[in-house]
């Protein structure tokens, strides 16, 4: 590979979204992340960072579920189909998670194991160590270009200042 054709490229922004599966307000932020999904393109990087939060039972399961559907190659997919059924997700749990990777044909048993044997929980735990160390301290949260945005309150306002601040990171981008 030619070193200055890495070089030359540049690094995208980060818009870091601190979610948990369990959560209304996030799913209600799902048409504000598709939106940006559609007008950045791979221009923005959307990453996904768990942030469970105590008062939902199935959240913690459903962070570890995500990251082995990521693992699987249909992360977003599957993040959005569950976040799409978070009702029912309180009700049903890990019923709820298997079920969704048969639909979107992951490989539910892969899935099931993964959460048995917890190989996602140091990145779900990472995850939400490093949000409680910025300040998250509900959901979703975005953090872009070095400012925390809370969605957790409401999400007015929130995709154009994302969209402000992506803008300018890409314009000193060049």
């Amino acid at each position: 590979m030619n070193d200055a054709t890495t070089a030359a490229r540049p690094v995208r922004p980060v818009l870091d979204v601190w979610c948990e599966l369990q959560c209304p307000d996030c799913h209600a932020a799902l048409e504000d992340l598709r939106a940006l999904r559609e007008r950045y393109g791979d221009r923005l990087e959307i990453r996904l960072r768990h942030f469970p939060l105590a008062k939902h039972k199935h959240a913690y399961a459903a962070a570890q579920a995500a990251e082995e559907a990521f693992e699987q190659g249909t992360g977003w997919p599957y993040v959005e189909a569950v976040l799409a059924r978070t009702e029912e997700l309180g009700r049903r749990g890990e019923k709820l998670l298997l079920e969704v990777a048969e639909e979107l044909e992951l490989d539910a048993e892969e899935l099931d194991t993964a959460l048995i044997d917890g190989r996602h929980l140091l990145t779900v735990d990472a995850d939400e160590a490093e949000g409680k160390a910025i300040g998250v301290t509900g959901t979703p949260t975005y953090v872009i270009g070095g400012e925390r945005l809370d969605g957790g309150t409401g999400q007015a306002g929130l995709r154009a200042r994302i969209e402000e601040i992506t803008d300018r990171l890409l314009a000193e981008q060049g």
